[in-house]
């Protein structure tokens, strides 16, 4: 297979040698990575870390191996989405009928009254250019106690597609329509359901392995060394969940604060990657927080064991299935 070194030439490539430390996987500081795999090659878009008011864009990076990565820059930014201010996080990226739907966060809302929440962008490829599909949010209030931020986008074995979301130690559930702008009501009338598991934070993530539903989220805060993930795993989208313990966390010897993650699967194989954030030894700004990449293996019962933090990262990695 043709890397995409080979195919994009240096100058559009941070590479690491593979002699030295892979992770963090990009130079700058990267937090709350959704990393997905479209086709043959893996996509990260992360929160651009830096105080709120200048939190206004949003960079993607993308690769064929795991360890070459191509930087995509303002793929979505305030510019295309009039009502965002400031505050855009956590980004959450689909595709579906040939386009790509970008959800992210946007004004840090601490009540009702303000205009925020979550949002969503379309465009016809991974890297955008992205526009405000809605002109509006699509969540800008609070239910059942969630902030609306942290949005994950999951698409069940069914073909449903629904949006898990929510800060403030409340998560939500709800089930989207076919174009994306707004929700399709459960058999009760509700919009939202709330699944919050035992000592959810934020940074809710949904995948599907050997017919089980796998729920994961982060706890603690996100300025401190005890941000983790933990998970619980039950049989729908609607759990009820469980938690079974913490399967990512800080190591003193390499960083602090690993957190906020998202999950990729090798197309066709049971190999599977945690991509999160962290903070390096040492650093004390909340917001200098880096991207990177480690295995994710599970034991023969389908439990997670612990994620080990690395420098190393990950070899070369075939993506193509």
């Amino acid at each position: 297979m043709k890397s995409l070194f080979q195919a994009t030439g240096l100058a559009a490539l941070w590479l690491a040698s593979p002699a030295a430390a892979k992770n963090p996987v990009f130079k700058g500081h990267y937090a709350d990575p959704e990393a997905l795999i479209f086709g043959d090659t893996c996509w990260i878009f992360p929160t651009y870390s830096a105080p709120y008011d200048e939190q206004l864009y949003f960079d993607a990076f993308s690769s064929q191996d795991l360890v070459h990565w191509k930087k995509h820059r303002h793929v979505l930014t305030n510019k295309e989405v009039k009502w965002a201010k400031r505050a855009m996080w956590a980004p959450s990226v689909i595709e579906k009928d040939g386009k790509y739907y970008f959800f992210f966060g946007a004004n840090d809302i601490q009540n009702d009254d303000q205009l925020g929440g979550i949002g969503v962008a379309v465009a016809d490829q991974p890297e955008g250019p992205y526009q405000d599909h809605l002109g509006k949010p699509l969540v800008d209030q609070f239910y059942h106690g969630a902030q609306p931020i942290d949005q994950f986008v999951f698409k069940d074995t069914d073909g449903t597609y629904y949006l898990i979301y929510g800060g403030w130690r409340h998560c939500n559930i709800g089930k989207l329509n076919d174009d994306f702008s707004g929700f399709v009501p459960f058999e009760d009338g509700s919009t939202f359901k709330e699944i919050t598991p035992q000592d959810y934070v934020e940074g809710p993530i949904m995948f599907v392995r050997g017919g089980k539903y796998y729920f994961m989220w982060s706890e603690g805060g996100w300025t401190g060394p005890d941000y983790r993930v933990a998970y619980a795993i039950g049989d729908s989208p609607f759990g009820p969940f469980e938690r079974i313990g913490t399967v990512l966390q800080q190591d003193p010897e390499v960083a602090t604060g690993a957190g906020h993650h998202s999950v990729i699967q090798v197309p066709g194989k049971d190999e599977w990657f945690a991509i999160y954030h962290r903070r390096p030894l040492g650093e004390t700004d909340g917001n200098a927080r880096v991207t990177c990449i480690d295995k994710m293996e599970f034991d023969e019962n389908g439990r997670i064991l612990p994620i080990k933090i690395t420098f190393e990262g990950v070899d070369e990695t075939d993506l193509g299935g």
